[in-house]
């Protein structure tokens, strides 16, 4: 997928054969990207499961590299009877948990994996097609729609309510001929539209004018009304402002969304989270995680963030890692390599080198564990050009990245402590050398068979593996805290989501009329 467009030629049943459709739906479209929209839609399906209704969320086309397992897939078990699995945004992984039901494929059918600054990895109904670039992947998106249309169909024949949600921005009317995410998606799906505007940002009359005078007439006629996002303050001094909107567009004010301060305890959408990181201070224990240029599945770290004794800080770029680092995480990522010269060029490989001689700790996760080797090679060039990347060293490992990519939800236990603990394993390599005799993890999969996973120094510590999720094993992440020196909390961390969703909703319950909003959906 480098010169031209592939033919994508999918194996999909006739629209209808899963049953007539079912739900209504109701599109949330935003006048740019980050102005709430994947937390908006989360908390209004908790809101209205918890009214009794069957709700899924979709999201036609994501990018992100934070990334979700799903069970669901339309490939056959491989030879050894393991079920592959898919993979989502996070985000709609989030939005499925405030169902109250799995993660599909259908979900987010499209799923954009950005490796280089002009291009992504493609996954489609959770299986990777190759590496795109950005103007190949403009020219066949559009062969993708049947697909699109065809999980919604899905998702409309089982459930009451459908939530969908847009992707950046509804008014990029050059994008229109090809969008299949958009208001182009909305006209096939014929789908009502409400579009958010966020005003903590600021523009907000001029993002919402602007949005209409750039549709045509028939998308905006679609919008059946606009909210007002992440607000702060008197809402009285904005109401001016709402009547002026509504004069000029003609699209009814649906009501304000405050603030809400529990955002920081879901999982974030995608890197765009990181240009705000929510470090913590005050605890004893300094952990620090290098931003890496294709970060992926940061939200690994959620789990020691919410610990009061973690000082969690990520680490920008033209930034040392500082002396009184007690633990440096290395992240997943989407180009190992790539992020190997990162590392390499912010001089945070020779910071990491004299943090271990100080005898400080390092724990690497998926591609951070990769790192941590003697080499990373990529000779078919699935991650950018062939070749190989020598790692830090610190652990005798060497990794090979191939055309495979293992998906799998999994759980085992943690060699040292026995603790229990579960995530998943989403990767393309494969990593080999003396380093495994000494595994970090025993993991158990499907069928009930045991291996070992990572590695670990003979002093414990340096330390690394493919589980992502890790730290939100409550029992192994006390032992780890406490075997580092700082005091755990003890907490419950899926609690602390599903009460944080919980939160999301009788917030969302207050702002708005979830009656009226409901009303909307057809």
């Amino acid at each position: 997928m480098t010169d031209s467009a592939p033919t994508i030629r999918l194996e999909l049943p006739p629209l209808g054969t899963y049953g007539p459709r079912r739900a209504r739906a109701l599109m949330i479209q935003g006048t740019a990207s980050d102005v709430g929209k994947s937390l908006l839609v989360a908390g209004l399906c908790r809101a209205y499961t918890r009214r009794g209704l069957v709700v899924r969320p979709f999201k036609a086309q994501n990018m992100s590299n934070n990334a979700a397992v799903t069970a669901d897939t339309d490939v056959p078990p491989g030879p050894d009877g393991e079920q592959p699995r898919g993979e989502i945004g996070r985000a709609q992984a989030l939005q499925a948990r405030a169902c109250g039901v799995p993660p599909s494929i259908h979900m987010n059918p499209v799923l954009l994996k950005p490796q280089t600054n002009i291009g992504s990895q493609v996954v489609l109904r959770g299986r990777a097609l190759g590496n795109c670039p950005a103007r190949v992947y403009h020219e066949m998106r559009q062969g993708l729609m049947p697909a699109v249309l065809d999980s919604f169909e899905r998702l409309c024949a089982e459930a009451d309510l459908v939530l969908v949600e847009g992707a950046g921005s509804g008014a990029e009317i050059y994008l229109r001929h090809c969008d299949i995410t958009n208001m182009h998606f909305a006209e096939r799906a014929d789908v009502p539209v409400v579009v958010v505007g966020d005003l903590d940002k600021g523009g907000t009359m001029a993002s919402l004018v602007g949005t209409w005078l750039l549709l045509d007439q028939a998308d905006r006629d679609r919008v059946v009304g606009y909210l007002v996002n992440k607000f702060r303050g008197d809402f009285s001094l904005f109401e001016p402002a709402c009547d002026t909107i509504t004069e000029i567009t003609g699209w009814p004010f649906r009501g304000m969304v405050r603030w809400f301060e529990g955002a920081s305890r879901l999982p974030a959408e995608d890197s765009l989270a990181l240009e705000r990181p929510a470090e913590t201070t005050g605890g004893t224990l300094n952990v620090v995680i290098p931003r890496l240029s294709r970060v992926a599945n940061f939200d690994d770290m959620d789990p020691l963030a919410a610990e009061p004794a973690v000082n969690l800080r990520w680490i920008e770029p033209g930034h040392p890692i500082p002396a009184e680092t007690d633990v440096v995480i290395l992240p997943g990522s989407k180009t190992t390599r790539a992020d190997l010269d990162v590392l390499r060029r912010e001089g945070w490989d020779i910071d990491i080198l004299a943090h271990v001689r100080r005898g400080g700790r390092v724990v690497g996760l998926c591609a951070g564990y990769q790192m941590l080797g003697r080499v990373v090679r990529d000779p078919r060039g699935i991650e950018g050009e062939p070749g190989e990347t020598p790692g830090l060293g610190l652990l005798d490992i060497e990794t090979e990245i191939g055309a495979d990519k293992r998906l799998i939800e999994i759980a085992g236990r943690e060699q040292q402590s026995g603790c229990r603990i579960s995530g998943y394993e989403m990767h393309m390599g494969r990593t080999t050398g003396p380093g495994l005799e000494r595994p970090w993890l025993r993991l158990e999969d499907g069928a009930g068979k045991v291996h070992p996973d990572g590695a670990i120094t003979a002093d414990g510590r340096v330390m690394g593996g493919y589980l992502h999720g890790i730290f939100g094993a409550d029992e192994f992440r006390a032992h780890w805290l406490e075997q580092v020196g700082a005091q755990a909390a003890r907490l419950d961390f899926e609690a602390r989501i599903e009460a944080a969703l919980d939160a999301l909703a009788d917030h969302i319950e207050r702002c708005l009329d979830l009656d009226a909003l409901l009303e909307l959906a057809r």
